[in-house]
């Protein structure tokens, strides 16, 4: 066995990635607080060439030392943008879009069980102590859990948001 080399990967280039047909799917990030988080979830976002990532509320927003630390350069591949609040942006939204929250809710589905459901859209990411805020919650269609079994009630946020978006696309791939 042998690692690739950069070269080999055939990675897009940034013009390339910005014009590629990207992943019907957009991350909303509900009052995130850790600049270190934001800048995962665009790594993540790039990996899996997300549509665009909303911040919302405290949420900090590039350019920022934290988020640029883990980001590594995805702020300027992912398209993103900023709204004060979360109903703000969420209000914008047509009527009947498919909105689920990452939170553990009465009645949230497992994640595994996605494929058997709508697709999201819009997939929203709660704070990293107080999780998705109720007035978001208001907006969702479902919510998605990802089961857990040790003593902990939570993962981190761009932990978390890296396993939702991988089950929800995996789903979606096509078969080689």
């Amino acid at each position: 066995m042998k690692k690739l080399r950069i070269e080999e990967m055939n990675r897009l280039k940034l013009r390339d990635f910005q014009q590629a047909t990207k992943t019907p799917l957009t991350l909303i990030l509900d009052d995130v607080r850790s600049g270190i988080n934001v800048g995962s979830v665009f790594r993540t976002a790039d990996a899996f060439r997300i549509r665009e990532i909303i911040l919302c509320g405290i949420t900090p927003r590039p350019p920022h030392k934290e988020i640029q630390k883990s980001a590594l350069g995805a702020t300027e591949s992912v398209a993103w943008s900023y709204h004060k609040t979360i109903q703000e942006y969420l209000d914008t939204l047509k009527k009947g879009a498919e909105i689920y929250a990452l939170e553990q809710t009465h009645g949230s589905i497992p994640l595994q069980e996605i494929k058997n459901q709508a697709w999201p859209e819009y997939l929203i990411i709660g704070n990293e102590v107080h999780g998705v805020s109720e007035t978001a919650l208001n907006y969702c269609k479902g919510a998605l859990e990802i089961p857990q079994f040790g003593t902990k009630h939570s993962l981190n946020v761009s932990v978390s948001t890296g396993m939702a978006v991988w089950e929800i696309l995996k789903h979606q791939l096509p078969e080689k």
